[in-house]
């Protein structure tokens, strides 16, 4: 019998291949976009417009993976599981897109951009794209087609970097940076358009041939999905939003400081994404793995052990990253963006609660109680307003960092006590606590070693990433062949 945790990895290298490499890449344009956009404040104005993106991708595509992937576990037609997933998906974007048509200036101005309505309508054809590709994405995740679905996903991911660089390194203009923000929305808008061609049999073989009883029953357990992804990105992305807003007083000059601060933040942010860039991944080859081994008499063996090494892998991406960020602060290339690299530790540390979070979620998708995590979501959104509005007067972008990192601490420890009544999974908690605590106090100990020399500053950092792994091979390896049942 294969080994199902050697199979989740198989599943992540496959399907995570393309986020991955995407997110990766991505990050790499973080040089590109910091040296080319000379202030900060016209990196700020990209930034919060992919701020708004990961808000309307969630409400598009109504939590419908997810969806999709429980109800192929109920119903015997798969077919018709997929059908009624993506009507529903493809009647909301129907509705989006005629209200962007209409009111694209009076959205503009709302955001801000009332000179520069085209960034409004192309980001509102950008999402559509995305979104009606997500569930014919997911069906050849369910199919397990994973070299066509990884094909698909980098020919986009492709075809943004390298029009990116195109437009960016050839035929942008820095003294007009407006240039540069249509350069780079017309360069995901043709990732987004290659998805859908290639898919195109897919869209052709559907017809609109609705099932109300079925797709009731899809959007009923969809609902409180979205709602908890749209709450998740107010804690991942709103901060930006907010940053602009209450930082604006009116004035043309409170407008340009207030993007300034956004571009330093979100350039900073970009080197704790780090640990998302695994999350991603690992995120899309979990769901459907976990969903598989829901009846499996071990399953709960089986998630303690992969909580394990998740805990252990993100403590080590925190400390990794932490430690050396006098060398991954170079791939911001201005550095007037510098000034806001102390927030990165605090959003490190954020996304490994966050990364926990994410892997007890399953706990309410598997029993059917996804309420709680749109309540939990809730909460966390309301917390991050909340904390924003309250400080970001007076801290700004720091105010952000740590509202992120309370929020989702207590989303990770909600969580847990929750599922211990609902639907309890036995975690190691002791492992836990050594891992993110050791993690933790290993960075305070790096802030120490401040040799001048950096050779010997570099080494000194990276011992102690060396101890970290050591403690963990000695409890995962060596501790669970002592004792199998208790890792």
């Amino acid at each position: 019998m294969s080994n199902p945790i050697k199979k989740l990895l198989g599943q992540t290298a496959i399907y995570g291949l393309p986020s991955i490499v995407g997110r990766f890449l991505n990050f790499m344009l973080v040089p590109l976009y910091t040296q080319v956009f000379v202030r900060p404040a016209e990196y700020g104005v990209v930034s919060e417009l992919y701020a708004w993106v990961a808000f309307l991708i969630v409400f598009l595509t109504f939590g419908m993976e997810t969806t999709f992937f429980n109800f192929l576990q109920k119903e015997e037609d798969r077919d018709k599981v997929f059908k009624q997933a993506f009507l529903s998906v493809l009647c909301i974007n129907g509705a989006f897109a005629a209200f962007l048509f209409i009111f694209h200036q009076s959205i503009a101005e709302a955001m801000l951009f009332g000179e520069h309505p085209e960034y409004i309508t192309l980001l509102g054809i950008i999402v559509i794209l995305d979104a009606m590709a997500a569930v014919p994405l997911a069906r050849l995740r369910a199919e397990e087609k994973a070299l066509k679905f990884a094909g698909i996903q980098m020919a986009g991911i492709g075809t943004n970097i390298i029009l990116n660089l195109l437009f960016m390194l050839v035929l942008f203009d820095p003294a007009r940076p407006e240039e540069g923000v249509i350069f780079i929305l017309i360069a995901n808008l043709c990732s987004s358009l290659l998805k859908p061609v290639l898919l195109y049999k897919t869209f052709l073989a559907i017809r609109l041939d609705f099932d109300w009883s079925v797709m009731k029953s899809m959007l009923i357990y969809s609902f409180p999905l979205m709602i908890a992804g749209m709450a998740g990105i107010v804690n991942e992305t709103i901060d930006r939003i907010l940053l602009k807003h209450l930082l604006f007083d009116g004035s043309p000059s409170s407008l340009i400081y207030a993007n300034e601060q956004v571009g330093i933040y979100s350039a900073c942010y970009k080197l704790a994404m780090l640990v998302t860039i695994f999350l991603q991944a690992y995120r899309y080859a979990a769901e459907p793995y976990f969903f598989s081994q829901a009846k499996n008499i071990d399953r709960d063996q089986q998630y303690r052990r992969i909580m394990n090494y998740f805990v252990a892998l993100v403590s080590f991406v925190f400390l990794l990253v932490s430690v050396n960020l006098d060398f991954f602060k170079e791939f911001i290339r201005n550095e007037s963006y510098h000034v806001g690299l102390s927030v990165v530790p605090i959003l490190l540390l954020a996304n490994v609660c966050f990364g926990i979070y994410l892997n007890q979620s399953i706990w309410y998708k598997l029993s059917g109680q996804t309420k709680f995590g749109a309540y939990i979501a809730l909460g966390g959104g309301a917390l991050t307003i909340l904390v924003n509005v309250i400080f970001i007067p007076t801290y700004g972008y720091m105010a952000s960092a740590w509202a992120t990192l309370l929020v989702y601490a207590g989303q990770m420890i909600a969580s847990y006590l929750l599922s211990r009544k609902y639907y309890p999974i036995h975690y190691n908690l002791r492992k836990f606590f050594l891992y993110v605590g050791l993690a933790i106090a290993l960075y305070f100990v790096s802030t120490i070693l401040n040799f001048e020399n950096k050779t010997l500053y570099y080494i000194s950092h990276n011992l102690l990433i060396v101890g970290f792994l050591y403690v963990v091979y000695e409890m995962e390896y060596k501790g669970f062949k002592k004792n199998p049942s208790k890792s």
